[in-house]
């Protein structure tokens, strides 16, 4: 399993596409690991929980973490 097979899988963009090329795979798992984690900040901060932890976790995790969130029952205020 090499570097680009990793970060397919990890980042979620080959179960999406499978066959994406190695030379768009990073870029395009950049930018999406920037919504998610601009997504997961915007979640975090409706549901009351840590905008800055949950916005890291979403640029890390990209799809896994806001999936997390999305699944996690609201915090009451």
């Amino acid at each position: 399993m090499d570097f680009h097979t990793i970060v397919g899988y990890v980042s979620g963009l080959y179960f999406i596409k499978p066959d994406l090329e190695p030379s768009s795979l990073l870029p395009t798992a950049s930018l999406v690991h920037t919504v998610d984690a601009f997504l997961s900040r915007l979640i975090a901060a409706q549901s009351g929980r840590n905008k800055n932890a949950w916005t890291a976790a979403g640029f890390i995790l990209g799809i896994w973490a806001l999936g997390a969130l999305l699944l996690l029952p609201g915090k009451k205020k």
